[in-house]
């Protein structure tokens, strides 16, 4: 956000936070490309109530739920879930972190989960948030939090249990 006009506060969160939320993103939407936009989303809006979200005492609780909401609304557009091309990129992004087979089968199974159950998992395990953090940045209540977090961690446990992983 080099060059960006605002305040120096702001751009000290957003360089201070940013791959952060973008490996949030990407945990929701499987994709690098998709998760950027989706970073790049919630920032702008972020940027835009800047001061309500530092005035409300959590700018961290603002902005995950800025990168959920971009993320359960991109969806709902019919125009972002094709993507027209004339050709294959040449390479896809690559994350230095971990294996790339035990990356991919965890992606592949959070895919299965519907976004909002996904949303849930990736908040409360990835980003370490309680079930009272969780419910807040997602507008619901703790039981549905609760519920829907045993049932995603449910689903993974038996599509991850069938599937060998490789831990050296």
């Amino acid at each position: 956000m080099s060059g960006a006009v605002g305040p120096p506060d702001f751009e000290s969160y957003v360089a201070a936070r940013r791959v952060a939320l973008r490996r949030t993103a990407y945990l929701l939407t499987g994709d690098w490309d998709r998760a950027e936009d989706v970073v790049q989303d919630a920032l702008a809006r972020l940027f835009v109530h800047w001061r309500r979200a530092q005035r409300a005492g959590s700018v961290d609780a603002y902005c995950r739920r800025a990168v959920v909401n971009a993320f359960l609304s991109e969806g709902r557009r019919p125009w972002r879930r094709e993507r027209s091309t004339d050709h294959l990129p040449e390479q896809e992004h690559v994350d230095p972190s971990g294996s790339s087979d035990d990356r991919d089968v965890l992606r592949r199974a959070l895919a299965e989960l519907g976004p909002s159950q996904r949303a849930i998992v990736v908040l409360r395990y990835w980003d370490d948030l309680s079930v009272e953090e969780t419910a807040a940045v997602l507008g619901t209540s703790t039981g549905n939090v609760k519920s829907q977090a045993s049932r995603g961690l449910a689903h993974l446990r038996d599509v991850l249990g069938a599937v060998e992983v490789d831990h050296d």
